[in-house]
């Protein structure tokens, strides 16, 4: 088990270095600390070791950081927050095993979840099994679908939304035959089946899938799979997988043959400078873009901030590591968005559990230091975040925004699949 703290003096020397916002949230309830009934304790998987750890530390980062300011705030309700960090050492079976450890061994109330997809989907039946609210920051669709329930809450996006949202973009502007290539495992078969269905509804054409093992580090026989007449070669990785792939598909010079089109998580933690332009030209999609010029705001600003990361390559100032951006908002506005839950509905204890649900459900969220990302809606059918995407290529080494799809263009275009709301408690 890993447990983190942050002392007051160091999160003051960095919360009220953002100015106003920070400020004016460390007012609220600034008293309340007194009449508390107890720590509240909230449960975090993080991927701090394994194939996922550079993401992972920016997590638990981002996690530190919120339950830090939430008590500096005053707590949740007059509690203190009490954030307890398991790593799930990027296993699946790992992770579902420290869930429960989470849960009966530290009195966990809730849990902000794992961004590995496969530690997400072994874990969301042991947190309905015991009843216990948790927020998935992976992307494999199934988490708020046909795996999901009542218990289980996503803010960020998923699979279906980011297919939905940015290949019919795709589709029209970089090419319609397309061929995809992902890491062997459930992110990246969630993925391909999503995409597919959108190209396919489109009209277009989708090649058979190259699915590499997750071991692999020579892709060039994949690579050598993908088919002559490909316009659009669609591709999701992580970490070294990632790096391995777009150096050696520079190599072979791919990108002067198709378009190259992918997710933000391809390149999460990496910056493009680092791998001497083999990601020059690339397409993603993001949703909360690298750049502070992209969302020119003062949340976005004072996260930035708070998470000590530059404003144009999001690197943090004293390392070389490039934030998980597109990802590590999540465990943030995880942890604001219960408390939010937690006192509205008036939550004391386990047993008041279905008020916090029924807030969930539908929950709306400003665009405030709490929410960064921006304005979203938590849509209570299927759980899943509704919020805005962009679309950005890489140039000369930095992330340059060409199109914002808006949150209401994503809602209406994307109905829920799934209503979990009918589930009883």
């Amino acid at each position: 088990m890993t447990t983190r703290g942050t002392t007051r003096r160091s999160f003051l020397q960095t919360a009220l270095a953002g100015g106003a916002f920070g400020t004016a949230y460390l007012a609220i309830g600034s008293n309340m600390m007194a009449r508390a009934a107890g720590p509240i304790t909230i449960g975090h998987q993080a991927e701090l070791t394994g194939g996922f750890s550079s993401w992972g530390y920016w997590h638990d980062k981002a996690a530190q950081k919120a339950a830090a300011m939430i008590n500096e705030g005053g707590g949740i309700a007059g509690r203190e927050l009490n954030l307890v960090t398991e790593d799930t050492e990027s296993n699946p079976a790992t992770g579902a095993r420290k869930l429960r450890s989470l849960i009966q061994r530290n009195q966990a109330a809730f849990i902000t979840g794992s961004v590995h997809s496969g530690v997400m989907l072994a874990s969301i039946p042991v947190a309905t099994e015991m009843k216990t609210v948790y927020f998935s920051c992976g992307e494999a669709t199934e988490a708020t679908g046909e795996k999901g329930s009542r218990y289980a809450f996503r803010t960020g996006n998923d699979t279906y939304t980011l297919s939905g949202s940015g290949a019919p973009w795709a589709y029209e502007n970089l090419g319609k035959n397309w061929t995809m290539i992902f890491p062997d495992y459930a992110w990246g078969h969630s993925h391909h089946q999503e995409h597919k269905r959108v190209i396919e509804g489109l009209g277009g054409t989708v090649n058979d899938p190259i699915a590499v093992p997750l071991d692999a580090r020579d892709l060039v026989p994949y690579l050598a799979k993908i088919p002559e007449e490909t316009e659009v070669l669609f591709s999701v990785f992580f970490g070294a997988l990632s790096v391995a792939f777009y150096t050696q598909a520079k190599s072979m010079g791919l990108g002067d043959k198709m378009k190259m089109y992918s997710v933000a998580g391809t390149i999460e933690a990496i910056s493009p400078e680092d791998i001497d332009g083999a990601a020059e030209g690339v397409y993603f999609l993001e949703n909360f873009p690298r750049p502070l010029a992209a969302k020119d705001d003062e949340p976005h600003a004072t996260f930035n901030k708070i998470m000590e990361i530059d404003d144009v390559d999001a690197r943090e100032r004293d390392s070389d590591r490039v934030m998980a951006k597109s990802h590590a908002w999540q465990p943030w506005e995880n942890l604001f968005l219960l408390k939010a839950a937690i006192e509205a509905s008036g939550w004391q204890d386990k047993s008041d559990d279905q008020g916090v649900i029924e807030y969930l459900e539908g929950a709306k969220m400003e665009n405030s230091l709490q929410h960064a990302q921006g304005e979203k809606l938590l849509r209570a059918e299927d759980h899943s975040g509704i919020l805005d995407n962009y679309i950005s290529q890489v140039q000369g080494g930095k992330f340059e925004v060409i199109k914002r799809i808006p949150k209401e263009e994503i809602a209406e275009n994307l109905p829920p699949r799934y209503d979990f709301t009918k589930e009883a408690l």
